[in-house]
């Protein structure tokens, strides 16, 4: 049984500034930068920044459903010793998180596709070849890029898989030290309207991806988890194929925590996709 997060004594909300996308009808367009280095962002891409209160999701925890708000706080233990290492991660980490989504989702078969690590710390980014934090609100995939990820994945059974529903859940994690800088933000998949999402294009050398660049829309509900730990996750949904009124998106972002000390260390995380089919 995966326990919620625990408790720390931390605000009940802040007020931090979150970059969202002012929509001009032009195509945002994100040219991908190499492991190591950074995207540049071209075409319609406009940032709108907004003053925006976040909770603490520490003190709502064990409300959260992933099918109602679209995330789950949760506390969850890893035998990953150093995230690093990319044979570990995919050894060790692989199948921890494939279980931990199948139990949180309840998805009869669960495929982890990839991950990404990220810091805030240049140098270590650099040396390690790992990508920069993401500071502007967005969503990871969209109608089209959703089933696209079956077909690039499983492409000899991605015909009967699509027959039914799938979804892309992912789990978002520090990987060695609690959080003190830049903490992702999560956006209840309630406060969202579909009107609030622009596709945004992803060049990549050798393919174009799509995610959803999000507008600014004051019914927003933000959660953070303050000081985070390495034994704590966030899980939550990026797409979802069932369009019943359950959640089929949601929203992040990292963010500049006024809270943050003011020595505060880069922060460090791993993020890992999977689909999950029921």
């Amino acid at each position: 049984m995966v326990q919620i997060a625990k408790q720390v004594t931390v605000p009940e909300t802040i007020e931090a500034t979150l970059s969202y996308f002012i929509d001009t009808e032009a195509m945002p367009v994100t040219l991908v930068g190499a492991p190591g280095g950074s995207d540049h962002r071209v075409g319609g891409s406009k940032p709108d920044p907004h003053r925006v209160v976040i909770r603490n999701g520490r003190l709502e925890a064990d409300r959260f459903a992933l099918e109602r708000n679209g995330f789950r706080f949760v506390h969850h233990d890893t035998e990953v010793v150093d995230f690093f290492d990319e044979d570990e991660v995919r050894r060790v980490y692989y199948p921890e998180m494939a279980a931990l989504v199948k139990a949180e989702s309840g998805a009869a078969r669960v495929e982890v596709f990839d991950h990404t690590l990220r810091t805030a710390d240049d140098a270590l980014r650099e040396t390690q070849k790992i990508r920069d934090v993401v500071r502007r609100v967005h969503n990871d995939y969209t109608e089209w890029s959703g089933p696209q990820r079956v077909r690039t994945f499983l492409p000899q059974e991605a015909d009967d898989l699509l027959s039914r529903r799938f979804a892309i859940v992912q789990v978002w994690r520090p990987i060695r030290h609690p959080v003190e800088s830049f903490p992702l933000a999560i956006c209840d998949a309630r406060s969202i309207s579909p009107k609030d999402f622009v596709i945004s294009e992803r060049r990549y050398p050798g393919r174009i991806g799509q995610t959803y660049a999000v507008t600014y829309n004051p019914e927003h509900r933000w959660y953070w988890l303050p000081r985070m730990g390495r034994d704590e996750a966030l899980v939550f949904k990026v797409y979802d194929s069932m369009k019943d009124g359950r959640a089929r998106w949601s929203a992040h972002t990292a963010f500049e925590d006024p809270t943050s000390p003011p020595n505060a260390r880069p922060r460090e995380s791993i993020e890992i996709r999977t689909l999950a089919f029921f």
